[in-house]
């Protein structure tokens, strides 16, 4: 018994020096070193998303899965450096330990880029002869001597087949397709080459739909059948189908593999319909209407026709309209709509009583994807009184009667139409009317508004805008009040209460009069912090209102800016530094100001 009493003491010394199989650690940060954050901020981040090592922060792990993270790291982070054209770097991973804890820091150089050495780019077919391809071609990088970057190349290989399926390619394949990475010499050789197949031609178009009348959409098809397919025809059509507003569903499919002999490609249109009525409805409030509601009834389609009407009411204390308008879809000439349509307005606030109706017959179109015009002619009917004080005892009330024609032209060239940063838009107003020929005075009145967005570093943006507008009459006091010229307010010139700014009538009333001439302008710089959604404004506005001697008033603030999922939302607070009635103005306003 005595040689068990002694190996006993030995096999518990052996079991102790054992290395513990089962030791433990937790990674509690991942480093990468010699690469710079600025220049290189793409490469660090493709190396995060490929280490699997990220994905283990914070936990624990065994010590054989510590040992194969830490091997596939080298492999991970080598890979991650290839789609930017790097295929020789140095690279080292050290993990040293405190404790269970591991602190992982790779040090990555990353050696000379491979570049271009040979490129053979082409299309074979009759693309070979499509200007546009060739541009493409031409355009295709990376060049030989320039470094071989993934992305770049994936993206002039995918520019090029959406060409040519955009452009009626439908059979084009690659006929060549490889890359060669010679790394012993940092050379990449690029043979890259389509067969474009023959092109197609617009087939027929079929519009699948199950309430309109029959054909009454052919007019937007503005292209001859078998014609050159290309996808931008339909593109216009999808927005031509957009804008009518009567679907909720507008699907476009064309079939190359139902094309004919003569390789013309029919063109499947299926169209579901949007609910038929739209109600809407809400709760209002201004510093000169008072409180009210609003309410409103469009019917989106009336017949199978595609008529439409729209009816606003607004009904606030001191100020009511209700408008109705019928449209009807135009397709001949120019998209757009022939709508007529009648109103009716009353004012009664402190200072003046005014009540109008108005007619109006106009036709609207769309020029070109910048241009658009309404031409229309305007029968209006309008009376009004100004009172002395608060009273309109004894005051007398003026009447006018015009007929006029109007033209007005919107212009909208911008980067984003919800948030521009770069661009212009604008408008155009021109009427006139001839006395004795259903107005009781000759005039003749144009208004201009311009707006130009200019970039500033990668999120700020300086917004300048002008307006003016004049008046030719001998008679202003037959022009009524909604056609005259006033300025202040929000839009206009801020720090100013609306309609502040211009002719008014002796103390103490000083109400607004309106005027002949409209100068305005103003310069607004948004800086937006972080590049995030919120930001900050500063600005300056002048110009004034006048009859023969201008009276520039300026107004200068600060404003809040948030991008929210709706549009924009600002926030200004102004002061007006010419004599304001009031000590400053705050500005509320949601959505784009084009």
């Amino acid at each position: 018994m005595q040689p068990f009493k002694l190996a006993l003491p030995l096999l518990l010394i052996a079991v102790a020096s054992v290395p513990d199989a089962q030791a433990r650690g937790t990674i509690q940060k991942v480093e990468i070193k010699g690469l710079d954050k600025g220049d290189d901020a793409e490469i660090i981040e493709n190396i995060e998303v490929s280490l699997s090592l990220y994905d283990t922060i914070g936990k624990v792990q065994g010590e054989s899965r510590l040992e194969y993270l830490l091997s596939q790291a080298e492999r991970q982070t080598r890979q991650a450096l290839e789609p930017f054209g790097y295929y020789n770097p140095t690279i080292s991973v050290e993990a040293p330990r405190d404790n269970d804890n591991v602190r992982v820091l790779i040090k990555v150089e990353k050696g000379e880029p491979v570049r271009v050495r040979r490129e053979h780019v082409d299309i074979t077919g009759p693309a070979s002869l499509d200007r546009y391809l060739q541009e493409d071609l031409e355009a295709f990088k990376p060049r030989k001597g320039q470094p071989f970057e993934h992305v770049t190349y994936e993206a002039s290989k995918i520019t090029v087949t959406r060409r040519l399926a955009e452009r009626g390619y439908f059979d084009a394949d690659y006929t060549q397709h490889q890359v060669q990475i010679t790394r012993a010499e940092n050379a990449a050789d690029i043979d890259l080459t389509w067969d474009s197949g023959r092109r197609y031609n617009m087939g027929p178009i079929r519009f699948k739909q199950d309430y309109f009348v029959d054909r009454l959409f052919d007019p937007l098809v503005y292209w001859e059948q078998g014609s050159y397919y290309h996808e931008g025809k339909l593109d216009r059509l999808r927005e031509s189908l957009t804008k009518l507003d009567y679907f909720s569903v507008i699907d476009i499919q064309p079939r190359p593999d139902q094309a004919d002999e003569n390789a013309e490609v029919p063109v499947d249109v299926t169209l579901t319909r949007a609910k038929r009525s739209i109600y809407t409805y809400g709760l209002s409030y201004g510093s000169e209407s008072g409180a009210g509601v609003r309410g409103g009834l469009e019917r989106r389609y009336l017949n199978r026709r595609g008529h439409k009407m729209n009816t606003q009411l607004d009904y606030a204390q001191k100020r009511k309209s209700l408008i109705t308008s019928y449209r009807i879809p135009a397709f001949a000439w120019l998209d757009g709509w022939y709508s007529f349509s009648a109103g009716v307005y009353d004012e009664q606030t402190d200072y003046i009583d005014l009540r109008n109706v108005k007619l109006t017959a106009a036709r609207s179109g769309q020029i070109n994807e910048m241009w658009t015009a309404v031409a229309s002619v305007n029968a209006l009917r309008e009376r009004w009184r100004y009172a002395s004080g608060n009273e309109f005892d004894g005051a007398i009330y003026q009447n006018s009667t015009l007929l006029y024609p109007q033209i007005l032209a919107d212009y909208v060239n911008v980067d984003d139409p919800l948030f521009p940063r770069s661009g212009l838009s604008g408008s155009a107003t021109l009427r006139g009317g001839i006395e004795n020929v259903g107005s009781d005075t000759s005039f003749v009145q144009a208004n201009v508004v311009a707006r130009w967005y200019i970039p500033v570093g990668q999120s700020n943006r300086l917004i300048l805008r002008g307006e003016g507008g004049t008046t030719w009459t001998s008679d202003l006091v037959s022009m009524p009040p909604s056609l005259r010229f006033f300025a202040g307010g929000d839009r206009s010139i801020r720090g100013y209460a609306y309609r502040e700014v211009g002719p008014r009538t002796p103390r103490p009333d000083r109400f607004a009069l309106g005027a002949k001439n409209l100068v305005i302008g103003s310069a607004e710089y948004e800086h937006y912090f972080g590049g995030g959604p919120w930001g900050a404004a500063a600005f300056v506005d002048t110009g004034s209102a006048f009859d023969n001697s201008i009276d520039l008033h300026t107004g200068v603030g600060l404003g809040v800016r948030w991008k929210s999922p709706v549009g924009p939302v600002r926030v200004d607070v102004a002061r007006g530094l010419n004599d304001p009635d009031s000590s400053f103005q705050i500005y509320l306003n949601i959505g784009a100001d084009l």
